[in-house]
């Protein structure tokens, strides 16, 4: 299968969902895709205080995160899924993460809005694969766990649609669990995909309370992807490291809950032949719901089946 490179240059970056204006590419189910990002906001550089952002952001299509797209996969169809295969995502030099003062929800039920924003200025180190920033003088380290924040494709054909919000067809999923080695599928809702890829985090959280991970660009990110015709999904799924993930997304938590878990449901009666009610049972016991994030509008559970738990 062909492997292609993308380069980071003006006409191939997006900041929208759409399948509104020509794919930057069209590849094949089963051919690779090597890339270099930006960070979230547009910015580049080897470290914080040489960041720029060197590229212009078209008024209609560029208000959101610095994607890389959109990539038109052939023989794409409505209704089909798409497995996205990550097997290999390096961090850049440095990373930022920003807290108080924005009176986003949360800030304003912890009294946040009441401090002056902070950045951390994160400086990384892709051998090591840790971060360490200073506060107050003080060095905290952390080690790292790279992903990609915003995977995913336009919801329908026609329009253009904002990066924030994870959907049923991906956006803003910001599950730190897809880490390299992970296969995400995600429905296709539009002829040729037009998928569409960025917001690279070094580390994050479950909830990313802050409204922001370890926000960096990433140097390589290397994907294949392949078309799925016999799978069934209305929201995305998952074969990560850590084990098989189903998703639910709303701005009502225990809404997004009920979705995460009528996906593990499914999944588990693909696995093991069970029903509903055996699948639950069972799950009881050795499925984990965790918060994806709370900071997108609509906010995001996973349940997650680790590997091996059944002997």
């Amino acid at each position: 299968m062909a492997v292609h490179k993308i380069e980071l240059v003006q006409e191939n970056l997006i900041g929208s969902f759409t399948n509104e204006v020509t794919p930057i590419i069209k590849v094949n189910s089963g051919d690779s895709i090597r890339f270099e990002t930006l960070d979230a906001g547009w910015g580049t550089g080897t470290n914080n205080s040489d960041r720029r952002k060197p590229f212009t952001r078209r008024e209609k299509i560029d208000g959101g995160h610095a994607l890389i797209g959109p990539i038109y996969v052939e023989n794409a169809k409505r209704g089909m899924v798409l497995e996205i295969e990550f097997n290999d995502i390096i961090i850049g030099h440095y990373g930022f993460t920003a807290a108080g003062q924005y009176p986003n929800w949360q800030n304003q039920k912890l009294h946040l809005t009441e401090y002056q924003e902070i950045i951390l200025d994160w400086k990384l180190d892709s051998k090591l694969m840790n971060g360490k920033c200073e506060i107050n003088g003080r060095t905290f380290s952390v080690s790292l766990k790279p992903f990609m924040g915003v995977i995913g494709m336009p919801p329908e054909s026609g329009g253009v649609h904002s990066t924030w919000p994870p959907r049923y067809c991906g956006g803003n999923i910001d599950c730190k669990e897809l880490v390299k080695g992970s296969k995400l599928y995600l429905p296709i809702s539009v002829d040729g995909g037009y998928l569409a890829i960025g917001d690279g985090h070094a580390l994050q959280g479950d909830g990313e309370v802050s409204c922001q991970a370890i926000e960096c660009p990433m140097e390589v990110v290397d994907i294949t992807v392949n078309l799925i015709e016999n799978m069934s999904l209305s929201n995305p799924r998952a074969n990560t490291p850590a084990g098989w993930i189903t998703f639910g997304f709303h701005e009502d938590l225990n809404e997004a809950t009920v979705q995460a878990l009528d996906g593990m449901l499914n999944l588990m009666g693909d696995l093991f032949g069970l029903n509903r009610v055996e699948a639950i049972a069972l799950g009881s016991s050795i499925v984990d719901l965790r918060i994806t994030q709370i900071v997108n509008g609509v906010k995001g559970v996973h349940a997650c089946l680790p590997h091996g738990i059944l002997k």
